[in-house]
């Protein structure tokens, strides 16, 4: 009998937190044999980044997974019983109505699957159990970079089909062309996707007066209404060009999540955001910018700092400064109109550093995987 997961999800961060419960729930289904069930609360946004899914269906088959549309006076009704697994995504609490329905099958790992974080004390909590009575235990599952945590998603087969498209000039240039991009053959090619950001006007400048040519893919949302603000139009059209000294602004359409790797796969640098996009660009292998998700706070400056360090730690000092220069001004909303020069000046440097981190990364087992060993071995 197959080992069913159900996997509940509240939308905080548009895309982040569906974008990585239904990589894990797809993960769970195609390698591990789970029988999954994706509980959510927003299925616009699911929608967005995958467009097979109804946003009209309270129930509905999604590539093997069923979705269902998370309301808490139903979910108990709905659900019947249990799972085996029940994973509650970054903390978004469970109705008591299903937790009675845990209770009656007793025998169920209930796990709170935490953001990533590279911060040392995730490490020392990651996977410790945490009493809720009625003899249920909640287990803490930290996501991270070492052996020591949950890993990081990572199906089997990614970096294998990313290596045969960076293989192929055809592939590339086909995909973008399904988008209407044609880069010139000089032209740094570079992804937009973050959230408001004061830095933005200095970093179009920077691209634009730079000494080489850069043509910024730009998704919809609020950074396609910023970099409009910035070329004093009301708005700019999804699919047309705009150019400034030596920037080309090309806008993009939504991209399924089924095609955001191939985008990353195929810029030079990539601007991403939160926590899915963040991982992406890791595997994606290719310098890149993170906006990490702000906190009134400044807590998300710690966090951006764990990673950095660990991230940094094989660089040159020189390549050092530049990468946490930019990253710092990005993040903080600085002029990084000094910054970005110092950045591209290492531009060769941060991409054999972007293979190496990748490759590093992928000694560890991934975080599908590991939940999977962790439930056999609860058993």
């Amino acid at each position: 009998m197959r080992v069913t997961w159900d996997i509940f999800c509240r939308v905080i961060d548009n895309f982040g937190d569906i974008g990585v419960t239904w990589r894990l729930a797809q993960q769970l289904h195609q390698e591990h044999q789970c029988a999954v069930r994706l509980w959510v609360d927003d299925l616009s946004s699911f929608h967005a980044i995958c467009p097979a899914v109804d946003v009209s269906a309270e129930r509905q088959c999604v590539t093997g997974i069923e979705v269902y549309r998370w309301c808490d006076q139903t979910v108990a009704q709905r659900a019947q019983e249990s799972a085996d697994v029940v994973i509650e995504a970054f903390a978004c609490l469970l109705p008591e109505d299903y937790i009675a329905l845990m209770r009656k099958k007793q025998k169920v790992l209930w796990l709170n699957l935490e953001y990533l974080t590279a911060e040392a004390w995730a490490a020392q909590c990651h996977a410790l159990p945490s009493m809720q009575g009625a003899g249920l235990q909640k287990y803490f599952f930290f996501p991270g970079f070492t052996d020591t945590t949950g890993g990081l998603l990572r199906e089997a087969d990614l970096l294998a089909r990313r290596d045969a498209f960076l293989a192929s000039a055809e592939q590339r240039r086909a995909f973008l062309a399904g988008f209407g991009v044609q880069p010139l053959a000089h032209e740094r090619l570079i992804s937009l996707f973050a959230y408001a950001n004061a830095a933005l006007p200095s970093f179009l400048t920077a691209l634009s007066q730079d000494t080489s040519a850069n043509r910024l893919l730009v998704l919809p949302g609020v950074m396609q209404e910023a970099v409009a603000r910035w070329f004093a139009t009301d708005t700019l059209q999804i699919g047309c060009e705009y150019q400034r000294g030596n920037l080309t602004v090309h806008v993009l359409p939504y991209i399924p999540q089924a095609q955001f790797d191939t985008l990353l796969w195929c810029c030079d640098v990539n601007c991403v955001r939160g926590e899915d996009s963040f991982v992406r660009a890791q595997w994606a292998a290719k310098p890149f910018l993170w906006h990490i998700y702000p906190q009134h706070d400044d807590a998300h400056l710690v966090k951006l700092e764990a990673f950095l360090a660990l991230y940094r730690h094989a660089l040159a000092d020189d390549a050092q400064q530049a990468l946490n220069g930019v990253w710092q001004a990005w993040n903080q909303g600085g002029d990084i109109s000094r910054a970005w020069p110092a950045f591209m000046a290492h531009e060769q440097t941060l991409q054999s550093h972007a293979s190496c981190w990748s490759a590093q990364q992928n000694k560890h087992a991934d975080l599908a995987t590991n939940l999977v060993h962790f439930y056999h071995d609860w058993l």
